[in-house]
């Protein structure tokens, strides 16, 4: 018996059927987001709950950060726009004309995460134009995320039917 026979029926490689990639899902979606423009999220309930110096703190590394957002938008904005355009174009392509399930996998953890990364750069630009302190920015870095995790539940229900469809396409009723 072949050995890579054995290894890869062991470890199932499709993306929707493997557990791995349901766990990175999650994280990614987790990850994206408690870090609101690179903030964790538990300084801007710290602040809103003490005020003084953890007020000042979040204020500090909101400017820090969305000074680096809009510099990169401002520098290579064009650049990063037409390379993730060319990425998602490729993954769109190869997962749903050629059905590489690995590219629809990537595809469906992409597409969404551009979106934040324009909502990012959207909101860093607001606060940046409104010089925003104290509770608009709380109230501005809430309501960030909270679409943000607007885009990740679609994103998530979205992934998760789709990942159905090709369990069951490719297993027991598929070919």
């Amino acid at each position: 018996m072949d050995w890579y026979e054995t290894i890869f029926e062991l470890i199932d490689m499709r993306s929707f059927s493997n557990l791995w990639f349901w766990i990175a899902l999650a994280v990614v979606w987790s990850t994206a987001s408690h870090w609101v423009l690179g903030v964790p999220f538990d300084m801007v309930a710290r602040a809103r709950r003490n005020g003084g110096q953890s007020a000042a703190d979040l204020e500090d590394m909101v400017r820090i950060n969305t000074n680096r957002i809009l510099f990169i938008g401002n520098v290579s904005g064009l650049w990063v726009l037409g390379l993730t355009c060319f990425v998602l174009t490729g993954l769109g392509l190869l997962g749903f004309v050629y059905r590489v399930e690995f590219a629809q996998a990537l595809f469906l953890l992409g597409l969404p995460m551009s979106f934040v990364g324009a909502l990012n750069l959207s909101t860093a630009r607001l606060i940046h134009d409104e010089q925003s302190t104290g509770p608009a920015l709380w109230r501005r870095l809430s309501r960030h995320r909270t679409f943000v995790q607007a885009i990740g539940m679609v994103s998530i229900f979205v992934t998760a039917l789709w990942g159905m469809y090709q369990n069951l396409a490719v297993g027991p009723f598929g070919s």
